[in-house]
């Protein structure tokens, strides 16, 4: 492991799943969900080394293969209760103990949200590095009317005003965690063992992608979305350059494609 890391990410990544069985070897794109957090990681300025920590031998080959160092999580720590929390922990318990040096700045990423832009990890790295921040987390801006049911079976509004209905523009901007990526500072997060600690802040990142893979209904939208993805950079085709002066009617071939 790397002792000198300043900026660690971390991705839990544990062998046993209900919902999806294998679901962090489970592929979007060609690639799995692990290596896919991974090598957002790794594309990262800002982050200096990846750590996977898992139970599962297979998670842990391809963690390596993908770049990242592996520390293996104990059965107590890799159940159904046991929380994402206590798995960063561990990590840091394990550096400690090797003599290595704590990082300032953990970045926790969970494999399960496979479109983490490491742009948005290095921006959040530096609300929190530059003391801006005590913690930020990706989040995607919603519009959505919320409802709950209540125990009698009716439903209530949560977020609005049931018997208004203003325009999109006009409603406050809110937010939905996507559970993608959670940057903080490492002292604050050992002192109160909880990913929300001090100064709280989000960076809003793109919903086209905030999708988090808990079913195989979000495995088949992330597919679609990966695809989309491709073909919209297969599109762009650099320009053709003529081997004579263009003449005034005729300009050279313009990008096609998404920017």
């Amino acid at each position: 492991m790397h002792s000198s890391a300043t900026v660690l990410a971390v991705v839990p990544a544990r062998a046993g799943s209900k919902g999806i069985p294998g679901k962090n070897l489970r592929t979007v794109g060609g690639r799995s969900l692990v290596r896919r957090a991974v090598e957002s990681a790794r594309s990262a300025a800002l982050i200096d080394a990846v750590v996977v920590t898992t139970d599962g031998d297979a998670i842990a080959a391809e963690a390596r293969a993908a770049g990242a160092d592996v520390v293996r999580r104990p059965a107590d720590l890799a159940g159904d209760q046991a929380s994402s929390e206590s798995a960063l922990l561990h990590v840091l318990d394990e550096l400690e103990a090797a003599g290595d040096a704590l990082p300032e700045v953990l970045v926790f990423l969970q494999a399960t949200s496979p479109f983490i832009d490491p742009d948005d990890l290095d921006t959040a790295i530096r609300r929190v590095s530059e003391g801006h921040a005590d913690v930020v987390f990706a989040a995607a801006s919603s519009h959505a009317f919320l409802w709950r049911i209540a125990d009698d079976g009716s439903a209530i509004a949560v977020n609005h005003d049931a018997a208004t209905r203003p325009r999109r523009q006009d409603r406050v901007a809110e937010y939905r965690e996507t559970g993608a990526s959670y940057v903080m500072r490492t002292d604050g997060f050992r002192q109160h063992r909880h990913r929300f600690h001090g100064r709280v802040e989000l960076i809003a990142v793109d919903p086209a992608g905030a999708i988090d893979i808990d079913d195989e209904t979000d495995l088949i939208a992330a597919e679609v979305t990966a695809d989309a993805t491709a073909e919209a950079t297969a599109d762009v085709v650099a320009p053709q350059i003529p081997d004579h002066d263009p003449s005034p009617t005729r300009a050279a071939p313009a990008l096609n494609g998404a920017p």
